[in-house]
């Protein structure tokens, strides 16, 4: 295993290989309608399609098995985390549900999304407990919208985004547990990227993933939050979390070395569009109160030939 750097890493990695301790796949299943599974799969695809141009474009870049594997991911984070955000009921109760569902064999299940990931997680032998995490990390979001530290915002970070990064290692392929905390760091890096991005509609929602004593050493309080100014205490603040982010991103792309070489490009691809989205915070002078960042595709295209160069040299540091 890579020496871990930070204090809070060492929570994030034992949540990790929890993950592997308590999983078992899928239990075998009978064959299921390959019709109904090639339309589950079609349905993934639409879904990853309209929500995240960027992961759609990144995982363009994988072999067709894993692209397709890919996206039933994709989808079926995207409806976990839609059920917290976009649900009018009983939410806990519809997570219960949702994480129930998930946990049945392949035979058993009706929903296209769960069809489609219980049949990815059968193939790629992805562990179940990651699935969980992932869920328990989106519920968070129901009982918890204030973080007082970067420790608490880290396993925040690992429930809704290292998981996925978890996940996504196995479709890919990676060569043995050193790859593990260097997918914890991306999944970290890439949620803070979210983070910064969504500060001002996330704050419209009463939530807040901001560290509380990293705002008050910057002389910053909720009331700044909520007008909305950009100040130069504000754009000290926020040059600090790019600082950290990109810190992180620097720190786990060597890690896309030890992925299989198939599926470099695609990650190397998903990391580096990603980081753009900091460089556009910048050009809009850290107004994240009124603008959301986002990268052009013209620009994501422009970028795709180094990153290309860089995953078959696999020259990652």
């Amino acid at each position: 295993m890579s020496e871990l750097i930070y204090s809070w890493e060492k929570t994030l990695n034992d949540l990790a290989f929890e993950g592997i301790d308590r999983s078992l796949n899928v239990p075998h299943s009978p064959i299921v309608d390959q019709e109904k599974l090639q339309l589950a799969y079609k349905h993934c695809i639409n879904i990853t399609k309209e929500h995240s141009k960027t992961f759609y474009m990144a995982s363009s870049l994988l072999p067709e098995k894993k692209r397709r594997a890919a996206r039933a991911l994709y989808a079926f984070c995207r409806v976990s985390d839609d059920l917290v955000d976009c649900g009018n009921h009983d939410l806990m109760s519809a997570l219960e549900l949702w994480r129930n569902q998930n946990l049945q064999s392949l035979d058993e299940q009706i929903d296209e999304v769960t069809l489609a990931w219980a049949d990815t997680r059968k193939k790629f032998n992805i562990p179940i407990h990651y699935g969980e995490q992932l869920i328990q990390g989106v519920s968070q979001d129901l009982v918890k919208n204030r973080y007082n530290n970067f420790e608490e915002l880290a396993e925040y970070c690992y429930g809704v985004a290292c998981t996925v990064g978890l996940m996504s290692m196995f479709i890919v392929g990676f060569k043995g547990e050193k790859a593990f905390p260097y997918a914890i760091r991306l999944g970290v890096a890439l949620q803070l990227t979210n983070i910064l991005r969504d500060i001002g509609e996330d704050w419209q929602i009463n939530r807040l993933y901001l560290p509380k004593d990293e705002l008050d050493a910057f002389g910053l309080s909720e009331e700044d939050i909520e007008r909305g100014v950009v100040t130069e205490k504000w754009r000290d603040f926020m040059r600090f979390q790019i600082e950290r982010n990109r810190r992180l991103y620097a720190e786990s792309i060597p890690g896309i070395a030890l992925l299989n070489g198939d599926g470099r490009f695609a990650i190397g691809a998903a990391a580096e569009l990603y980081r753009a989205i900091l460089d556009e915070i910048e050009s809009n002078d850290y107004d994240v109160f009124h603008k959301r960042a986002s990268v052009k595709k013209i620009k994501k295209i422009q970028k795709l030939p180094s990153i290309w160069f860089r995953s078959i040299t696999t020259r990652f540091n």
